[in-house]
């Protein structure tokens, strides 16, 4: 079916803006790209009320013992955290300033990454949208060689080679969810002992569990388990947050590695056993720092007996964009 024409406008016109907009972020300096950043997104708070609308539906089903302005207070911090994400993961894209100055890792994160990089199974590390995700990513390929992540493409196929050129950078490949190649690619990675990484936090059309999230069942993408399982790979979660309030202050990891029995009697168990252990992981870093993830994603969207469709899908679909 053709693409209507005011829809092809629409994103012909958001892709000009869009360009323009890396282009003027990669020549700015660091700390006024962030500035512009965080202004644009406290402006999205007062121009998006339908986003205004679902954060403040999802904070108060994470934290119904808070109070309203305190939840209003940290969805508006989100958008201006996600504003200077963006710009910061642009700015960064043209530097020469070493990325492990700028996003360091917590005490014993690293020697966590490095006994299992010596295992040589592979490590799968469980990651979430919270902090920037993007320089988590592009810090631990740094340190699992080889690395990959699993992205999904977008419309816009400039956006696509941007991001994919960023992540080249720092010796991190792109898998892309829809090629054919990419269930290949990940069997050898793991089978050279690489460094896998897979978003868990979001409701996706794959095939996934139900685990609790602040409360509720919410529908995860389950190949972190399937995966670990079928390897032998070690399996670690990770989250970043900010290293404080100060602008520019840059980004912190946090690392912990995730056991679970490589031989179990029941497998399906023990995948939705791992599949909790890294989402309990990722909800105790987004507690500790709420304003850092993206309330306006439609995380409890997928209720029990709505995930066949999702569980039809063909193996090498199976894995979560990040």
């Amino acid at each position: 079916m053709a693409v209507p024409l005011h829809k092809r406008a629409k994103r012909a016109i958001r892709s000009l803006l869009l360009r323009a907009s890396v282009r003027l972020l990669s020549f700015l300096p660091l700390m006024p790209a962030l500035l512009l950043g965080r202004a644009v997104g406290y402006l999205a708070w007062f121009v998006s009320p339908q986003n205004r609308r679902l954060m403040l539906q999802h904070l108060a089903m994470a934290f119904p013992e808070r109070a309203e302005a305190e939840r209003r207070a940290i969805a508006r911090a989100s958008l201006v955290h996600l504003g200077e994400l963006v710009a910061e993961t642009i700015a960064m894209r043209g530097r020469v300033r070493p990325i492990e100055g700028y996003v360091s890792i917590a005490e014993g994160g690293e020697e966590t990454v490095r006994r299992a990089m010596e295992r040589g199974r592979g490590l799968i590390y469980a990651a979430g949208h919270i902090g920037n995700w993007e320089l988590l990513a592009c810090r631990l390929a740094l340190l699992t060689r080889p690395a990959a992540v699993i992205a999904k493409r977008n419309s816009d196929d400039w956006l696509n080679r941007t991001i994919e050129q960023l992540r080249t950078r720092w010796g991190l490949k792109t898998l892309w969810r829809e090629d054919a190649a990419t269930g290949r690619e990940i069997v050898r990675l793991l089978r050279k002992g690489g460094g896998l990484g897979i978003l868990i936090d979001q409701d996706t059309r794959v095939q996934g569990v139900f685990v609790p999230f602040f409360g509720s069942l919410a529908f995860t993408p389950r190949a972190v388990g399937d995966l670990a399982l079928r390897f032998g790979a070690t399996v670690v979660g990770v989250a970043s947050h900010r290293r404080g309030d100060r602008v520019g202050a840059g980004h912190e990891l946090e690392i912990a590695e995730l056991s679970y029995d490589p031989n179990p009697s029941d497998r399906e168990r023990e995948v939705e056993r791992l599949t909790a252990a890294a989402v309990a992981f990722q909800e105790a870093a987004i507690r500790r720092h709420p304003n850092e993830w993206v309330w306006m994603h439609r995380r409890w969207r997928t209720r029990p007996g709505m995930e066949q469709e999702a569980a039809r899908m063909p193996k090498s679909r199976e894995l979560s964009s990040i």
